[in-house]
């Protein structure tokens, strides 16, 4: 489990550390409260000419919800893009969550960023640069890319590390040219000059390193994924630990 507890120069210095971060387990949460049990919820239907699963609304905390915003069951993943657990979620658990629950109006999905490295937060830069309904799909499309993506960090850790002495509004965009995330996102429909502006955005990434720190804090959120329903944590890593958990909360 990786401690989610840095500033953001503690955030810069581990950048060279990025590779071998993945290569541990992420989390090891556990519950701090019991399992939500309530009866089956009835479907809700969406408003005319939509369905749930292209619903996207900003939340307080800056999570991106998908589905229904009033939606019964409300589940919250913590994640973090250099987290081998969460990619596996990401690539297991999130088509029969969207198909099953999310579609249904009954469960809504909220991924909130969890900060553990630079990389992470220069993916997570890049993943909020485009529309608010982009940000899961280029999440996902990251993860499902997870073993690339990070043998690419490895393979440049020197030149990531060089960049800790940038100016903070070239650091982000050498980091994402060093890995090949310029290239990466870019096929996936971000341009690359749209992601040099992002990465550039000082206040953009002060905000996000100082959510995921007062997040960490308030919610005692220590590694990732970490889930909550509800408000409630729930214990497990993967769709085979949180699937039932809904169930038994009245999504069946």
């Amino acid at each position: 489990m990786s401690s989610n507890r840095p500033t953001l120069n503690r955030l810069f210095a581990s950048a060279g550390v990025a590779a071998l971060l993945v290569l541990s387990g992420c989390s090891e949460s556990e519950s701090v409260e019991g399992p939500i049990a309530g009866e089956p919820i009835a479907p809700i239907t969406a408003p005319e000419g939509s369905a749930w699963t292209d619903v996207v609304t900003i939340s307080d905390q800056g999570g991106h919800i998908l589905g229904n915003p009033e939606a019964p069951l409300k589940l919250v993943e913590y994640a973090s893009h250099t987290c081998g657990a969460c990619a596996y979620f990401s690539t297991e658990g999130k088509a029969p969550l969207k198909e099953n629950y999310v579609s249904t109006g009954i469960v809504s999905f909220e991924h909130r960023q969890l900060l553990r490295n630079t990389v992470d937060l220069t993916i997570a830069l890049m993943v909020q640069c485009g529309a608010k309904e982009s940000m899961q799909p280029l999440s996902d499309s990251a993860w499902q890319s997870f073993n690339d993506i990070m043998n690419s960090v490895q393979s440049s850790s020197p030149q990531i590390q060089a960049t800790e002495s940038l100016p903070l509004n070239e650091r982000f965009v050498r980091i994402a040219e060093a890995a090949g995330l310029i290239d990466f996102f870019a096929a996936r429909g971000l341009s690359a000059d749209q992601a040099r502006v992002c990465l550039a955005d000082t206040a953009k990434i002060e905000a996000l390193e100082n959510a995921s720190r007062e997040q960490a804090e308030e919610f005692n959120v220590t590694g990732t994924p970490t889930f909550f329903l509800n408000g409630n944590r729930v214990e497990g890593i993967s769709w085979e630990d949180i699937e039932p958990v809904l169930q038994r909360a009245g999504a069946r």
